[in-house]
């Protein structure tokens, strides 16, 4: 059985978790922070969570993960079989992960971590993010999923981390920058009201949140 290992408050562990429970695929969770010790090393280079323990070995970073999953599992139509589709469906995921999260993580140091961020941060932080979102919008349906009227992968990406571009901004300029652009992320969350996969990670993410936070930032 799959072991996937990292801890529920990690956005890109969520987008993992998410694809595991959504796709019916078995797994067992391993609590675990990253950390630079020669042992957490042998299963991720970089110490960082998440990665999975498979019988063939260890593997990191979350797309990978994703597309290890997708073919692995090939009955579970994890993208979509169309190959436009499922090429779109990865290019929202690039988007989201790296175009968006990964800028916005600049932030969150002292969006929700009790840090400051320099001057030069914001400036630099919020000219990207502005352009960026300006560009996922011209990819992104909310119609009422990202690629459309139907749920897909890219979903389990938009989920775990739309959220945080929006509360991190909000904390630190005083502006939603999604909201802003005409991106309602907290309606589009509420298209996954009767998603048990989105639940369950969801419960999981309060329940770590009230016991402590693990993870305390870069």
């Amino acid at each position: 059985m799959i072991e996937l290992h990292g801890f529920a408050q990690s956005n890109y562990f969520n987008k993992v978790k998410f694809v595991l429970l959504e796709y019916g695929i078995p797994y067992e969770e391993v609590p675990t922070a990253p950390s630079q010790a020669e042992p957490m090393l042998a299963h991720s280079p970089l110490g960082k969570i998440p990665f999975i323990v498979t019988e063939q070995g260890s593997l990191c970073e979350s797309q990978a993960i994703v597309e290890y999953l997708a073919a692995s599992y090939p009955e579970k139509r994890i993208f979509s079989a169309d190959p436009w589709e499922a090429a779109k469906e990865r290019e929202l995921m690039f988007f989201i992960d790296v175009h968006l999260e990964l800028v916005a993580r600049n932030l969150y140091k002292q969006a929700f971590f009790g840090g400051t961020i320099t001057d030069a941060t914001k400036g630099r932080t919020e000219k990207l993010l502005v352009r960026h979102i300006e560009g996922f919008k011209r990819l992104a349906k909310f119609a009422p999923f990202v690629r459309g009227e139907r749920f897909s992968v890219a979903d389990a990406a938009g989920y775990a981390s739309l959220p945080l571009v929006g509360q991190s901004t909000q904390i630190v300029y005083g502006r939603d920058f999604l909201a802003e652009a005409g991106i309602d992320w907290r309606a589009y969350l509420q298209a996954f009201s009767d998603r048990a996969a989105a639940l369950k990670v969801n419960a999981d993410r309060k329940a770590a949140f009230a016991r402590g936070a693990i993870w305390k930032g870069n």
